[in-house]
């Protein structure tokens, strides 16, 4: 029976098994490898489907919403969900990557699925995988593919009304597009990532991101550049899909009352509009009430600056306002607040969330300095994963002014004490602290006005580092020269202990540190009298969701529940 699956097989061995299937690293070597053929990865995604016991044509019972860009799918996605469950719809959400837990992957209603119900579709998605392998075909699909095709499980077992699906890499070969009829599809805006899997052009990346229209189903974008909009428009007529661009968010509004959003930054503005057009064109297709007033019923003509027609303008419902007023989607422009302690979080990993990072701490910051008076101190806690240009995602934060850099791996706490969802098999803890140094050293190089000039000459070995430190004990890894006095930037080997010198023990929610063992470092040494003494401490967390996603672990026990 699958309801005695979960008693069977508890929460952790499922956890356990699922982490069997985490080759993301070679799955995405072998998406490098097959890129001359990659429609068999959607293929390979099919059959998977079939032996897990659902058929293709079964997915267009969900009313997907499927949404795809390089930044702000996420919350564009939180921002439609919660509109349609304002207005009393049963919602299903999938999203990648998770932050704390691995069920935060599959929600309903707004709600991660309980340690239970996960238990339970695993098992059963798993069991049936098992039973139907061969000789000829790979027994079980990588860890994506595997929560995708669990997903569906769930929300057409539970029986959602609607599911925003978020793609996760790209759009045409991505496993979530093996759907044949969403409802409506979105574009967040484009920029650049994973180059080596969707092409180093945003020209490139956007033939890509296109490859989620489908024939007759309306697809809303966002303001882009003219080349990448150029591609979207020749992909949709090429397909069939009626494309339209969003209005800005200030034409939704009614004269001197402005919408206010759960998520901070000018940029979600953006976000919120595409929101809205996905939202209210979902409840016009599915014959529902709750949508907004048209201002305008058939597409403005196109402006001059854009090759699309401009989407109908509306009076957003009561449903839809408080839907984006009470959107929550954590580790995104959060600031979480704690006595003299403000933690500003935000997963920003590409060049162009990097300036929208920079601009939304920028302001935020300096109205708090403004309220608050005092001495300040600035710290970055920075860690960036894959093939990303660190250097040029370290020089976007420069601006920022901070008084302390701090480089650590996506681990929370080196002692090994943590939660199996926060593993990652494809990373030994000697590369994750190389590319902490390699980006130490780049922070120093571009501070070079202060006279760090190449300070890693007589540094340690990074295994030496590893093996001489006593388990579970804070360690700094820096070297010991005097040129590193003016650097003011500091490399630890997890989260737990980077945020343990930067708060100095004044978060009471945060473990309290030995810090008389850093005490051998000038740089620790100074910066830990300079905190100490400090009216407030603004602690900027970004460059990773797998980052911000250790920190909430840390910071918010109650994500570990």
């Amino acid at each position: 029976m699958l309801e005695d699956l979960s008693v069977l097989h508890p929460w952790p061995d499922a956890i356990r098994t699922l982490n069997t299937l985490q080759t993301n690293a070679s799955f995405l070597d072998q998406v490098k490898r097959q890129r001359n053929d990659p429609q068999e990865q959607l293929v390979a995604m099919k059959g998977f489907l079939e032996r897990s016991g659902l058929q293709v044509e079964d997915l267009d019972q969900l009313n997907i919403i499927h949404v795809t860009g390089t930044k702000g799918k996420g919350s564009t996605c939180a921002f439609t969900e919660q509109i349609l469950r304002n207005c009393g719809l049963k919602t299903g959400f999938y999203s990648s990557p998770h932050l704390v837990q691995v069920r935060e992957r599959i929600r309903i209603n707004g709600q991660p699925i309980s340690k239970e119900l996960f238990s339970k579709y695993f098992w059963q998605v798993y069991n049936r995988l098992e039973e139907t392998k061969s000789d000829d075909v790979c027994s079980m699909p990588a860890y994506f593919r595997f929560l995708t095709i669990m997903a569906f499980h769930v929300f057409l077992q539970e029986k959602v009304d609607l599911a925003v699906l978020e793609v996760g890499i790209g759009g045409a070969y991505d496993c979530t597009n093996i759907i044949r009829k969403p409802i409506v599809c979105g574009v967040s805006s484009l920029g650049i990532d994973h180059t080596a899997i969707l092409g180093d052009t945003t020209e490139k990346i956007a033939w890509q991101k296109g490859g989620i229209f489908k024939p007759g189903v309306p697809a809303f974008t966002v303001p882009q550049p003219a080349s990448p909009l150029e591609v979207l428009r020749n992909r949709a007529q090429e397909i069939g899909c009626p494309l339209y661009m969003c209005p800005d968010l200030a034409e939704y509004e009614e004269e001197g009352i402005s919408l206010r959003l759960g998520l901070a930054g000018d940029h979600q503005k953006t976000n919120a509009s595409l929101a809205l057009q996905l939202a209210q064109t979902w409840l016009q297709q599915r014959g529902c009430k709750g949508f907004g007033e048209n201002k305008n019923l058939n597409p403005q003509i196109p402006k001059a600056k854009w090759p699309l027609p401009l989407a109908s303008v509306f009076r957003p419902s009561v449903p839809m306002v408080q839907g984006l007023q009470h959107t929550i989607w954590l580790g995104r422009t959060q600031v979480i607040q704690r006595g003299p302690i403000s933690y500003y979080i935000d997963g920003a990993h590409t060049n162009s969330s990097i300036k929208a990072c920079v601009k939304w701490f920028q302001e935020m910051a300096l109205n708090e300095e403004k309220a608050g008076g005092g001495s300040v101190v600035r710290v970055l806690v920075f860690n960036a994963t894959g093939e990303r240009d660190t250097a040029a995602l370290l020089k976007l934060l420069q601006p920022c002014h901070f008084d302390y850099a701090v480089f650590c791996p996506n681990i929370s706490e080196v002692s090994g004490v943590g939660i199996a969802d926060q593993q990652n098999y494809n990373v030994t803890l000697e590369n994750v602290l190389t590319r902490c140094l390699e980006n130490q050293k780049k922070w120093n190089l571009l501070m070079e006005e202060r006279s760090c000039s190449d300070p890693w000459g007589s540094s340690l070995p990074v295994d030496s580092l590893i093996k001489d430190s006593p388990r579970g004990a804070p360690l700094l890894l820096a070297p010991s020269s005097e040129r590193l006095l003016n650097c003011n930037s500091l490399v630890f080997p997890c989260i737990s202990h980077a945020l343990q010198w930067a708060t100095q023990g004044r978060d009471p929610d945060l473990p309290s540190a030995d810090t008389s063992l850093l005490h051998h470092h000038p740089v620790a040494s100074s910066g830990s009298v300079l905190l100490q003494e400090a009216a407030h401490i603004q602690i900027l967390l970004t460059g990773s969701l797998h980052l911000v996603g250790g920190a909430l672990k840390l910071l918010d026990q109650s994500l570990t529940e």
